[in-house]
């Protein structure tokens, strides 16, 4: 058996006639896993996911604990996590992604709080990797959503070394970091986010979020507007930051909302433009401190399946900006 660099420590290679559970106890013994079972890494395996890359190159460092990130050790966790080599890429740009000074990646990994990173895969992108973004598009059932997540996960814990009271010192945590990661709709009514730096159109991307957590919101009873539809979300953005921030007004962040299409229809119905609903919940009155730093960073994504029912993503109180890539 050998082994690569991921991180703090050597991941060990499986030969492939590697009885599984001695692999998985092995793994584990380790701290190299969530806690779920995984897929066990062989050579082939590895191989395959990398797809000729050089497994050497590094493209950074991680925090907390600042391991390096390079094509062998993202590909490792790629294939314990079960994904196909098709969404190596997928979670190397997220990896890369979170590592943009204004997404805070080191406050995220080592707060007390339940701050995860989440990866949001845009069109079409999304749908060339079968991505669920449909009904449940949050939830379990679609296996390169789980997937991709759970990759993004083992990278943050094995290479950034966020393992439990060594570099996350979350109080409580959440399910979500276990791996979160969903894609965009298609819906004509939201703009996708852009990146910043691409060389060309044809390009997927992907977006990671720092977020605490979800909120359902639903629309006022009867909806047939777009004020009846965001004044509730709007309540639930002030109330979650309400109930974060501890007592102190805090600079104003970003804030995402997750919209499903039949209440999109309403915003074109009426003529709305996303503009129109982040300049709406920006500037709504009743509240001195605005809910965001900028009505565009008042993110609204199309997604999921039928139903009214609204999902806000709660961004993490100690300071994140997504980053798109």
């Amino acid at each position: 058996m050998s082994s690569v660099p991921v991180g703090d420590r050597d991941a060990p290679l499986f030969l492939d006639d590697s009885a599984w559970e001695a692999a998985q106890h092995l793994l584990m013994e380790l701290v190299l896993t969530d806690g779920l079972p995984v897929v066990v890494p062989t050579h082939a395996r590895l191989d395959a996911m990398l797809a000729g890359r050089d497994p050497a190159q590094s493209v950074g460092m991680m925090p907390p604990l600042f391991g390096e990130i390079t094509m062998q050790a993202v590909a490792w966790c790629c294939v314990v996590a079960g994904c196909r080599p098709a969404e190596f890429s997928v979670v190397l740009a997220s990896a890369l992604a979170a590592l943009e000074p204004s997404f805070n990646l080191l406050g995220i990994q080592t707060t007390t709080g339940t701050a995860n990173v989440a990866v949001l895969v845009h069109q079409p992108l999304a749908q060339a990797l079968g991505m669920n973004s449909g009904t449940n598009c949050l939830g379990p059932g679609n296996r390169a959503n789980a997937c991709v997540g759970r990759a993004l996960g083992l990278v943050l814990r094995n290479i950034g070394g966020a393992r439990p009271l060594v570099g996350d010192m979350a109080t409580m945590g959440q399910p979500a970091k276990y791996g979160m990661a969903f894609a965009a709709g298609t819906h004509a009514f939201a703009t996708p986010l852009r990146a910043p730096r691409r060389s060309s159109d044809e390009m997927g991307m992907v977006t990671v979020i720092g977020l605490s957590g979800t909120m359902e919101v639903l629309p006022e009873p009867g909806a047939s507007t777009p004020e009846a539809v965001l004044r509730p979300v709007l309540s639930a953005m002030r109330g979650a930051r309400a109930a974060s921030c501890g007592g102190q007004r805090r600079d104003p962040g970003e804030q995402f909302l997750l919209l499903p299409p039949e209440l999109a229809d309403i915003f074109v119905a009426h003529g709305w433009r996303l503009a129109d609903a982040q300049a709406f919940l920006q500037h709504a009155p009743g509240d001195d401190w605005p809910i965001a730093r900028g009505p565009a960073d008042i993110h609204i994504i199309v997604t999921g399946g039928p139903g009214s029912k609204m999902t806000c993503l709660v961004p993490w109180g100690g300071g994140t900006f997504c980053s798109t890539r």
